[in-house]
C-alpha cells in the first residue's frame, strides 16, 4: 500500500477528511438494545436439545502425584451419564502456542491431570449428566487422595529473551546520576462479567458440531480444536454469540472446553458447560503479576544516557496460546518513547504450580511502562528537574519518528511533548500543583503523579466480505469478533461512509467460522485498526466493481488485509493522590488523561474504552490482587475476597483526545483499548511516591492497600525521630 494515496486525515480532528460522515462522530452501538433488554443471547442461553451438562472434579492441592477414590456413590446419583478420567481420554495434541520467545521446556496441555497435577483447580475428572446439579453433584462426591509417590511430570519451562543497543556500559560509566526502581505487580483474575463457557450441538448427519464459545478468537478457536482431536476443521463449526467482557481470558482454548467438543463426538450428544465464578479464579487464565527491576543512567542536565531492565514474568502449570506475549511485550517496548542511545532489556516467563497466566488487558504494557515511569521519575528527584519537564526533555520529537527501537519494533508516529503540554494545560496542573502544596502546609500526604505510555496495537491480517445489494442495503461480513465492545457498529461506520449509504443499511456479520471470512480476532487493541481497515479496503473492492457494472447482482468483495507495519498509541495519565496519615487510606482526588488513538471511528465509544481500562488500572494500582499460600492454595477464590473496583472507587476522568493518524494502516487508527490500564497504574504509584515524600522515600508495591501504606508511614516516621 502507497501511503501518498491515501485521503490525507486532519491531524488535530481525527477524521479521515472534512466530507465523512459517520467515521469521527458519535453514534450509539447498535448492540445495545438487545443486551439492555435481554434479548442477547450468551452461551448459556442457546437452546440444545436434551443435552448433557460436564462439570469437573478438580485438584485440591497444588502439586504432586494422586488417586481417584470409588466412584459408586458418584454413579449412582440420578441423571448421571459417564464419569470420565484421564484413562479414557486419547492422547490429544498439545495446544500451539505463539513462539514469540524462545521456550525452553516442554510444552504441557493435560486436558485431565494423569496421575499428577501442576496446579489448584486442575481438572482430574468430569462428570456428564441430564442435569447440571447433577453432574455437579456427582462431582462433589469423587475424593481425591494426594500419594507420597515423586512426581513425573516434565520440569518446569520458561521463555526468556533480550534486546541491546548502543554502549551501554559506556552510558553508565559517564552518568551523573544512576537511578535504580523495583516494580511488583500483582497477579489478577480478569473478572469479565460472563464467565466461560461452551456449548456443542452434534450433527448425526453429517457427524459434526456447531460449538457456541464465549471466545475472543473464534476461528483461532476452531483451528485449535480440529489439531487438539485431529478432526477435520470442516466437521466443527464456532460461534461466538454475544460475550460479556474477555480482556484476555478468552483468547485460549481450555482443557474444559476441548474435552467439551471431544465428549460431543464420542457420545454423539449435545454438551454444555458452564462455568461458576469459582471456576475461573481457579483455572482461567490470570494476568501480571510481574517482578521487574531496572537502571537509568542520566547526565547531569537530566538528558537519559542508557536503560538496563529485567522483567520477570510467571507463567503456570500449562502454557496458553499468547503465554509468552506479556514478557515478550514488556521487554520489546522499552524504553517506550524515551530517546535512549544505550539500552540492555532481558525478559524472562518461568512456569509455577499455579493456574496458567496468560493476557490480560495490555499483556506486558503496563509492566513496562510502570518501569520505565518509575525510572523517569526516579531521575526528576535525583536531578532536581520536575517530572514534567525530564519527560518532555528526553522524549523522542515527531521529526525522529519513525524510531526502531532495540527489538526491531518501530514507533511509528506521535507528538509526545506536545502531549504531555497539552495535558497539563487542559487538566489544570498547575492549580493542582497549588493544591497540593496547600495541603501539605496543612500536614496532609497529597502527591501528583504522572505517566506516559506507548501502546504496540496488534499485528497479523484480519479479513471481510462485503455484499451491496441493489436494493441499497450492504452486508459486511468480518474474520474479527466482538466481545462486548461495540465492534458492529464502529465496522457499520466504517461501511457507511464507504459504500455512500446511511447507518441504518448496513449490516455486520461476526463471530462465525462458518458465515464469516478466516481472521484473528478480537486481541491486542487490533480490532479497528486492523479488521477496519479490512472493512474498508473490501467497501473501496465493491465501489470499484460498482462503477464497471450495471447492478443488477449483488456486488460482493472479500479482501485479507495485512497491516504494512505496527501502529503505535501513546498518551499519558495525570493522578492526584491522597493517602490518610492515620489509616493509611488512599483516595484519588483528582484524574486525567489524554491518548493517540489515531483515527477515531466513534469517539463515544473510545471514552467508553479508556474510562473502562481506567477503572481496571485502579483495581491493579489500589485494590486488586491474586493470592496463594506457600502450598499454592488460593486465598481468593470468590469476589468476598478479590477486591475488583466499585463505582465509588473510580473517581471522576477528565479526557483529552491528541489524535495522530498512523501510516501503519488503511484508517489511519491506532488502539484505545488497553490504553487505560497502561498509564493509570504507573500514574497512581508515582502519585503514591510523591505524597509520601515529605516523610521519606519507601519502597512500595502494587496494589496499594492501606495497610502497606499505613505501615510506609509508621516506618518513615521512625526513621524522622
Amino acid at each position: 500500500m502507497r501511503h501518498d494515496t491515501l485521503p490525507r486525515p486532519d491531524p488535530r480532528s481525527g477524521l479521515l477528511n472534512e466530507n465523512t460522515k459517520m467515521i469521527g462522530t458519535p453514534q450509539r452501538r447498535g448492540e445495545d438494545h438487545a443486551l439492555v433488554t435481554g434479548k442477547a443471547a450468551f452461551v448459556a442461553d442457546i437452546a440444545l436439545n436434551q443435552p448433557l451438562h460436564l462439570a469437573f472434579v478438580r485438584s485440591p492441592v497444588a502439586s504432586g502425584a494422586f488417586a481417584l477414590g470409588e466412584m459408586e456413590t458418584a454413579s449412582s446419583i440420578d441423571g448421571i451419564d459417564t464419569i470420565i478420567v484421564a484413562e479414557d481420554l486419547p492422547r490429544f495434541r498439545p495446544l500451539a502456542v505463539n513462539p514469540m520467545l524462545p521456550f525452553e521446556g516442554e510444552v504441557n496441555y493435560p486436558v485431565l491431570a494423569r496421575a499428577v497435577v501442576g496446579a489448584v483447580g486442575q481438572p482430574v475428572a468430569a462428570v456428564l449428566a441430564q442435569t447440571a446439579t447433577a453432574a455437579h453433584d456427582a462431582a462433589s462426591a469423587i475424593t481425591f487422595e494426594s500419594l507420597d509417590t515423586p512426581a513425573t511430570d516434565p520440569a518446569p519451562g520458561a521463555f526468556q529473551g533480550g534486546w541491546a543497543r548502543g554502549d551501554i556500559e559506556g552510558a553508565f560509566a559517564r552518568a551523573a546520576h544512576v537511578v535504580h526502581a523495583k516494580v511488583k505487580h500483582p497477579r489478577l483474575a480478569p473478572v469479565s462479567m460472563e464467565p466461560r463457557g461452551i456449548a456443542v450441538d452434534y450433527m448425526e448427519a453429517s457427524q459434526s458440531v456447531t460449538v457456541w464459545l464465549s471466545t475472543q478468537t473464534p476461528h483461532r478457536a476452531r483451528e485449535s480444536f480440529a489439531t487438539i482431536l485431529d478432526i477435520a476443521p470442516e466437521r466443527i463449526n464456532v460461534i461466538a454469540p454475544a460475550v460479556g467482557g474477555a480482556f484476555g481470558m478468552k483468547a485460549s482454548l481450555y482443557p474444559e472446553e476441548v474435552l467439551a467438543v471431544w465428549a460431543a463426538f464420542r457420545h454423539k450428544r449435545a454438551v454444555r458447560w458452564i462455568a461458576s465464578r469459582g471456576d475461573d479464579f481457579l483455572s482461567a487464565t490470570h494476568g501480571r503479576g510481574g517482578d521487574n527491576e531496572g537502571a537509568l543512567a542520566v547526565a547531569a542536565d537530566g538528558t537519559f544516557l542508557g536503560l538496563k531492565a529485567t522483567m520477570q514474568t510467571p507463567l503456570g502449570q500449562w502454557l496458553p496460546t499468547s503465554a509468552a506475549v506479556p514478557a515478550w511485550n514488556a521487554g520489546r517496548i522499552l524504553p517506550a518513547a524515551y530517546d535512549i542511545p544505550a539500552t540492555a532489556v532481558t525478559t524472562r516467563a518461568a512456569q509455577a504450580a499455579r493456574a496458567p497466566m496468560g493476557i490480560y488487558r495490555g499483556a506486558g504494557r503496563p509492566e513496562a511502562n510502570a518501569l520505565m515511569e518509575r525510572l523517569v521519575d526516579e531521575a526528576a528527584r535525583a536531578t532536581g528537574l520536575s517530572p514534567i519537564a525530564i519527560r518532555t526533555r528526553n522524549l523522542l520529537s515527531p521529526e525522529a519518528l519513525p524510531h526502531p527501537l532495540p527489538s526491531g519494533a518501530h514507533l511509528d508516529s506521535g507528538r509526545f511533548s506536545e502531549m504531555l503540554t497539552r495535558l497539563c494545560r487542559t487538566a489544570g496542573h498547575d492549580a493542582w500543583l497549588q493544591e497540593r502544596d496547600e495541603a501539605r502546609n496543612k500536614g496532609l500526604l497529597v502527591g501528583i503523579g504522572m505517566a506516559f505510555y506507548v501502546e504496540p496495537c496488534g499485528q497479523g491480517f484480519e479479513s471481510a466480505r462485503v455484499s451491496l445489494y441493489p436494493d441499497g442495503t450492504a452486508v459486511v461480513a468480518t474474520g474479527g469478533s466482538s466481545q462486548g465492545h461495540g465492534r458492529r457498529t464502529a465496522f457499520a461506520q466504517i461501511a457507511a461512509d464507504a459504500l455512500n449509504l446511511p447507518l441504518s443499511a448496513i449490516t455486520v456479520e461476526c463471530g462465525s467460522t462458518r458465515t464469516c471470512p478466516p481472521g484473528i480476532g478480537a486481541l491486542a487493541s487490533r480490532s479497528t485498526a486492523i479488521g477496519g481497515s479490512a472493512v474498508q479496503r473490501a467497501c473501496n473492492a465493491v465501489m470499484e466493481k460498482k462503477t464497471a457494472a450495471n447492478q443488477a447482482e449483488p456486488i460482493t468483495a472479500e479482501v485479507v488485509y495485512q497491516a504494512d507495519a505496527e501502529a503505535w498509541g501513546s498518551g499519558a495519565a495525570l493522578i492526584m493522590l491522597r493517602i490518610d496519615a492515620e489509616t493509611g487510606v488512599p483516595t484519588i482526588t483528582r484524574a486525567a488523561s489524554i491518548d493517540d488513538a489515531g483515527v477515531v471511528v466513534n469517539p463515544m465509544m473510545v471514552d467508553g474504552q479508556i474510562r473502562g481500562g481506567f477503572a481496571q488500572g485502579v483495581g491493579e494500582a489500589l485494590l486488586e490482587a491474586i493470592v496463594y499460600d506457600e502450598e499454592g492454595q488460593l486465598l481468593t477464590g470468590s469476589l468476598m475476597d478479590y477486591a475488583v473496583p466499585r463505582a465509588i472507587d473510580v473517581p471522576p476522568l477528565h479526557i483529552e483526545a491528541f489524535p495522530n493518524p498512523t501510516p501503519c494502516n488503511l484508517l489511519g487508527a491506532k488502539g484505545v483499548g488497553e490504553a487505560g490500564t497502561i498509564s493509570a497504574p504507573a500514574a497512581i504509584l508515582n502519585a503514591a511516591y510523591d505524597a509520601l515524600s515529605p516523610l521519606g522515600h519507601p519502597q512500595l508495591t502494587l496494589p496499594l492497600g492501606s495497610e502497606q501504606l499505613w505501615r510506609a508511614i509508621r516506618t518513615l516516621q521512625k526513621g524522622q525521630a
